[in-house]
């Protein structure tokens, strides 16, 4: 009986390990184990950055340049740079890639789409890009103007899978409605929309958001391994940080939760310290109180800790700063878009004297960008209420779901 026990605990131990060892093989990785099978005999170009790596953290860019069966003839690089050395807004030019010698597009500057005369020597695009799961990030937006411009140009379109950071089941916020369309907002999804990268290209191309009549000649290299429920940890596969400001798996959620409060300019999200997206804060908070009130809120999956801090660079370097640190237990368990709006109804009971409104007027577009229209400003600023806004934040979210579970690659 005891060897049999023994035995079980060992045979345990063993499956346990194994399983930690599991991982995900992104799109990259099972297009390296087909030997890029569907790109010999073309003219590839790549739309990629830092976060395009395989499983030894080597850049795409230097596996396609070396890859026999691949001929790389260009690079197009989103927002920070096909190697990420731009900062976050950076104008990038066109140039050509120290390493590889290939020529270099960029897709952030004054252009965001590929023209023809990118295009013309390039057979398919390849698109390999690392995303937070979130809007407001650019880089789907650079893909679907990509596939856009493949459209129009008769150009195939690939792109190559990689886990949604916040998982493949969270869906919130309204969608985008006409008239604030942009970089921040390219298309009539939610503000966390739950799809993988190459799920959402299926959608775009196949609901007709391009702006063209012509549909891409697309093809999804798809996860092997992944599935909805896994949030990047799950994975076993390691993260590069995204942007500067997204430097862990962990930051996509917090990006979510104060990232839209953050375009106002009024408080700090953490941005310019050494937790980026982490915190509510401003010169005038008291942190014992705000952390008080914040915790006697009673959400499950979060808790919020008194927090003093100086900003190392921005707008607020060198200032002192109070509020809380936010510590996010269980995302699944409450509306991550809404929490800045909770904190920001509490800051109002906690400090009604402050004009928010009118301290944020020159923010107000680029805020109605980032939340796709202006009724949530309109609704929330009135009373500072996030009641008044809640029915708006979950409007599209069960509607948008029955739209895009017919284009889930993964159960």
């Amino acid at each position: 009986m005891k060897k049999i026990f023994i035995f079980l605990v060992l045979f345990l131990m063993v499956t346990s390990f194994v399983f930690s060892q599991v991982k995900v093989k992104t799109g990259l990785e099972v297009l390296i184990s087909s030997n890029f099978n569907i790109l010999k005999g073309k003219k590839v170009g790549l739309i990629t950055n830092q976060t395009g790596v395989n499983t030894e953290l080597r850049s795409t860019v230097d596996i396609f340049d070396e890859a026999p069966e691949v001929d790389l003839v260009a690079l197009y690089g989103p927002e920070h740079g096909v190697r990420g050395n731009y900062s976050a807004g950076e104008y990038i030019g066109s140039y050509k890639d120290e390493k590889t010698g290939v020529p270099v597009y960029s897709l952030y500057g004054k252009t965001r789409k590929p023209t023809p005369e990118m295009l013309k020597d390039v057979d398919v695009l390849v698109y390999d890009i690392q995303d937070i799961g979130c809007r407001s990030y650019t880089y789907i937006s650079t893909m679907g103007y990509a596939l856009e411009a493949a459209a129009e140009n008769n150009i195939e379109f690939v792109v190559l899978d990689r886990p949604n950071p916040l998982g493949g089941l969270k869906i919130e916020g309204p969608l985008v409605e006409e008239g604030y369309f942009s970089m921040v907002s390219a298309f009539p999804i939610p503000y966390v929309y739950g799809l993988t990268c190459g799920e959402l290209a299926n959608l775009i191309n196949n609901e007709k958001y391009l702006k063209t009549d012509k549909k891409c000649n697309l093809k999804v290299v798809p996860m092997k391994g992944w599935k909805r429920e896994m949030k990047f940890r799950d994975t076993g596969l390691e993260w590069v940080p995204s942007s500067p400001h997204v430097p862990h798996a962990s930051t996509a959620q917090y990006y979510v939760a104060t990232g839209v409060m953050g375009e106002l300019q009024v408080f700090s999200e953490g941005v310019g310290y050494t937790l980026p997206f982490q915190m509510y804060g401003a010169e005038w908070i008291d942190p014992q109180k705000l952390a008080g009130e914040m915790n006697a809120l009673k959400l499950e999956g979060v808790l919020f800790r008194p927090l003093t801090f100086k900003p190392y660079y921005g707008r607020l370097a060198k200032k002192e700063i109070k509020g809380v640190q936010i510590y996010i237990l269980d995302a699944d368990r409450f509306n991550l878009m809404g929490l800045q709006f909770r904190f920001m109804d509490v800051h109002h009971k906690l400090y009604p004297d402050i004009d928010v409104y009118s301290l944020s007027e020159k923010r107000h577009n680029m805020f109605d960008k980032v939340t796709g229209s202006s009724k949530i400003r309109e609704a929330f600023f009135k009373n500072y209420k996030y009641s008044d806004i809640e029915a708006i934040l979950n409007k599209d979210a069960d509607q948008f779901r029955k739209l895009s579970e017919k284009y889930y690659l993964y159960k």
